[in-house]
């Protein structure tokens, strides 16, 4: 395997830059999260090593254990006969039932005055199903040269803003990919002639009717990620299309010099995987409020394979991700931010089970993947811990049951978020003008006796690292000094327990374990800046609660997580989250027809202040100017959002088809906030007003999209959406807990139990 040393040393310069809104009711079970905002829960769906293929191709993968809450009936209870019996209603429902040159498009001045905000709609005209993520709109420059606020679907509602000054556009790829593993698209981007202080990316995906799995993109400009996503699934019967916009301004400086633009999509064409997705990338140059600072210098600590048209990417455990850079001398605030995303063994990290227990039902479903549910990325500086990432768990598009995410995808599928650590109190350190070592790592848990557990310094296969460093400059002539650096992140507190129940021939039928965690840390220092002397810190206070259940030999399963933190700067920014997430599962294979049902609850809450690196969300609206009490005086942002839904899934191995429905709701709710704030005394920021600024709340059913009601500003948006999409040739990708391949005999493993990049 590759290994990737601290050997790779890069010295940077300021002169030398780096190349509850109401969920619909219905006739299901019910799962009750107790929290304060709705939180995102996603179970990634990922191409597990462990998984298999039924003859039809349809990875499938293995349940695992989902919350029990007081709506739940107990499933631990269920007995093999009655798993057989859901298996069989389940069954009889179901069978029922190239390089391409960037294009520069100019608006010549002759923009439309608007004196007012307006809403407008569009409607969609195209042949192909429209795929959607919920998400809070933002400021991009619309087809008349006009700045509008919206999420880029065919029907968004959009909110025009007068612009300050002409735009420009710029098309980065056109790209086709299908047989793309290890193939990804390499170009040359040069800054657009136009002045410009906002960047907003388009990405469009077609991909016609065929099967094919979930994938994972990434966009880098040489070594740095810029972007990371993924795609929907498509329908044997019926192509799909969604578009994703996204605020690039924080990436501002890179835009401004040429770079070398990798977009990487590892895709599979076989007689079974039929579809390619048709990528086409545009960018939106125009100047708004200049509400935004965005750094002066980016560094990235990446793989650095860009000069070989490659995408930089860690791939842990196998690759140390760690790199040696000299950082300038005058630097007045830096951020480390961190892209982590879990595949394979690790894309539901969240059922996985306690080392102790991997055996558990060896005879049946074979080995479980281990290091336990809890997972903990570090950052790690000259070999001392700097912070931490407790992550948030994603649901790809084949994730728990495709139906579920059909046309509405699950929290964040399109735009897999970074987590930020302020690395301000380390500049005593970091700009003495000598080398320094940034190492990302990903830990789960080895228990040990008596209800103890320590780190284990590693997980399964595996995880997706890179990481980036946003550097603020101070004056040019001013060296940043400091000391009293204060390091407090002792150990992070774990108890773990589990219990495992016999049949009466001594077959391991039930697994229930729980695991629990809690840490503190602190960095602090004294800087002199060429403003004078600062105390500057960064804190965090992160709990973590986890139960799952593997009951009937692992044919049902229950998982109940929630994890919950709190990060403080001295920079004045301050963010607290909150991301329960429960999954339930019941999996049957009889006569090799393999049908699971699931049901799934999960949400995303997240209140910040200040300035983080990347856009809060209040962005647009300040642009927009919309009142004096919403976004013009905010000084935080709130967002809640909330998916529930059930869904089935079956595969005939015999007539090679497969087949999934289901019925997915999701509220999102998005605020500017005011808050009371004393960073002197290293308090929580509190929150005493919020304003929403956008709301929706929309319900899918059997591929269609039944109700869609959304708010912008006070203005009530009716969207309209023409098209609806079946469920024949769904490709199951993952159950949590479980690695797909083993569910099925031996012998029958496809590409998706070899554990290769999406």
């Amino acid at each position: 395997m590759r290994k990737q040393s601290a050997s790779c040393y890069t010295e940077y310069t300021a002169g030398n830059p780096a190349p509850e809104p109401r969920m619909h009711q219905q006739d299901r079970a019910e799962i009750h999260l107790e929290t304060n905002h709705v939180d995102e829960k996603r179970a990634a769906s990922s191409l597990h090593p462990s998984s298999a293929t039924t003859d039809s191709g349809d990875t499938v993968a293995p349940p695992q254990p989902t919350p029990l809450s007081p709506g739940l009936t107990q499933h631990h209870l269920f007995s093999l006969w009655s798993t057989r019996l859901i298996v069989l209603v389940f069954f009889a429902v179901a069978l029922a039932g190239s390089f391409h040159p960037c294009v520069v498009r100019f608006f010549d001045g002759q923009l439309p005055a608007h004196s007012s905000i307006r809403l407008a709609s569009r409607q969609t005209t195209k042949a192909l199903v429209e795929v959607l993520q919920v998400y809070t709109p933002v400021l991009t420059v619309a087809a008349d040269g006009a700045l509008e606020i919206t999420d880029g679907s065919s029907n968004a509602s959009v909110v025009i803003v007068e612009p300050v000054a002409p735009a420009c556009e710029q098309t980065l790829v056109v790209h086709s990919f299908g047989a793309s593993y290890g193939k990804p698209y390499v170009g040359k981007y040069q800054p657009p002639p136009c002045s410009f202080n906002r960047v907003t990316w388009n990405l469009t995906v077609t991909c016609s009717p065929g099967r094919q799995f979930d994938r994972l993109g990434t966009v880098w400009f040489n070594d740095t990620e810029l972007f990371r996503t993924s795609t929907a699934e498509p329908s044997k019967e019926l192509g799909i299309e969604w578009t994703y916009l996204k605020d690039m301004t924080s990436f501002l400086t890179l835009f401004k010099t040429q770079q070398t633009i990798i977009f990487d999509l590892g895709n599979l064409i076989n007689e079974v995987y039929t579809a390619s997705f048709n990528v086409t990338l545009t960018a939106a140059y125009f100047t708004a409020d200049d509400s935004v600072d965005p750094a002066d210098l980016v560094v990235p600590i990446s793989n650095r394979t860009g000069s070989q048209g490659q995408a930089s990417i860690f791939q842990f455990p196998q690759d140390t991700a760690s790199n040696i850079v000299a950082l300038p001398r005058n630097i007045k605030k830096a951020i480390f931010t961190i892209a982590a995303t879990g595949q394979s063994l690790e894309e539901f990290w969240f059922g996985n089970a306690l080392q102790s227990d991997i055996y558990t039902f060896n005879d049946t479903f074979g080995e479980l993947p281990g290091f336990s549910p809890f997972r903990e990325v570090q950052l790690f500086v000259d070999g001392q811990l700097a912070g931490v990432v407790w992550p948030f768990p994603i649901i790809f598009t084949g994730g728990v049951v495709p139906g579920l995410w059909r046309p509405v995808v699950g929290i964040d599928a399109f735009d897999l978020k970074e987590d930020e650590i302020d690395i301000t109190p380390w500049l005593p350190l970091l700009c003495d003008g000598k080398p320094h070592s940034f190492r990302l790592a990903v830990s789960g848990l080895n228990d040990t006796s008596g209800g103890q557990a320590i780190l284990s310094e590693t997980t399964d296969q595996y995880w997706l690292l890179s990481g980036k460093i946003f550097i603020w400059l101070d004056d040019t002539n001013h060296i940043t000094s400091g000391g009293n650096i204060q390091i407090n992140t002792p150990a992070p507190t774990l108890q773990v327990s589990s219990h495992v129940s016999h049949v009466s021939n001594g077959t391991n039928e039930t697994l229930i374990y729980h695991v629990s965690a809690r840490r503190e840390l602190s960095i602090s220092s004294t800087v002199r800046f060429s403003s004078g002397t600062k105390d500057t810190y960064w804190t965090q206070s992160l709990s973590f609660s986890n139960s799952n259940n593997y009951t009937n030999q692992g044919n049902i399963s229950t998982t109940i997580q929630d994890t919950s933190g709190r990060d403080l700067s001295s920079s004045g920014y301050a963010r607290t989250f909150n991301y329960p997430v429960s999954v339930f599962t019941v999996t049957g294979d009889l006569r090799g027809n393999l049908t699971i049902y699931g049901v799934v609850d999960r949400a995303k809450n997240v209140q910040m202040c200040g300035q983080p690196v990347f856009p809060t969300g209040l962005e647009p609206f300040a642009a927009a100017n919309s009142t004096d009490k919403d976004s013009g005086t905010s000084q935080g942002a709130s967002l809640s959002t909330r998916q529930n839904g059930t869904a089935y899934y079956t595969s005939n191995s015999t007539q090679k088809t497969s087949y999934t429905f289901g019925s997915t709701e999701q509220s999102a709710s998005f605020s500017g906030t005011h808050v009371s704030f004393d960073t002197a005394q290293r308090s929580f920021p509190k929150m005493t007003q919020a304003d929403e600024l956008f709301e929706r709340y929309i319900l899918a059913v059997n591929g269609t999209i039944v109700e869609d009601r959304e708010t912008l500003i006070g203005e009530s948006i009716a969207h309209d959406h023409a098209w609806s999409e079946d469920g024949h040739g769904a490709s199951l990708s993952g159950v949590p807990g479980r690695g797909v391949c083993l569910l099925l005999e031996k012998g029958k493993a496809s590409e998706g139990c070899g554990g290769g990049k999406r």
